[in-house]
């Protein structure tokens, strides 16, 4: 006599579907702009929590990494609120971007658009404005100039302090 025994997938594609949406959800409360999947938030000074969710979502769409975790977009945008906070000028550059993009956007904003590709094509119509150069200029530096992320993309930083590239491994083509 043979037994057959019908193992169940330990998960199924209901909880799998369910727990593994990639889809960045930042909830705007208050004064804050936070991410409970996360855990982490920000209390922005000088501009809207609003504007602060949607260009971190602008961030990601701009310089998407699927592993990168939103609190570093967040960190390089932060640097918007902070000029903002001092400067007029920029503040209201950010706010009518966010503001004429979610207009572009309709029903339910920027944010509210489900499928990143549609959300790049309103970047692409806003592309050559004033507000898309500043905030894409921007995360080049503030994006990339945190040290946590550094190991994630290879870098291993400067090196001219400890010999050069020649001597720590220009030569390595491990990534070819």
């Amino acid at each position: 006599m043979v037994t057959v025994y019908q193992r169940e997938p330990a998960l199924s594609r209901r909880a799998l579907l369910k727990g593994s949406g990639a889809a960045l959800v930042l909830v705007v409360t208050g004064s804050a702009v936070i991410s409970p999947q996360q855990a982490w938030g920000m209390e922005p000074a000088a501009l809207k929590p609003e504007t602060m969710a949607t260009l971190v979502q602008m961030a990601r769409d701009v310089y998407p990494h699927d592993h990168v975790a939103e609190r570093f977009y967040a960190i390089a945008m932060k640097d918007h609120d902070t000029k903002a906070g001092s400067d007029a000028a920029h503040k209201e550059l950010i706010e009518a971007g966010i503001a004429d993009l979610d207009q572009r956007a309709g029903e339910g904003g920027y944010r509210g658009v489900g499928w990143e590709e549609d959300r790049v094509k309103l970047l692409q119509a806003v592309e050559t404005t004033p507000f898309f150069q500043a905030v894409r200029g921007g995360m080049v530096v503030g994006l990339y100039n945190q040290k946590e992320l550094w190991p994630l993309f290879g870098y291993e930083g400067e090196s001219f302090s400890q010999g050069g590239y020649l001597t720590r491994g220009f030569d390595d083509i491990e990534w070819l």
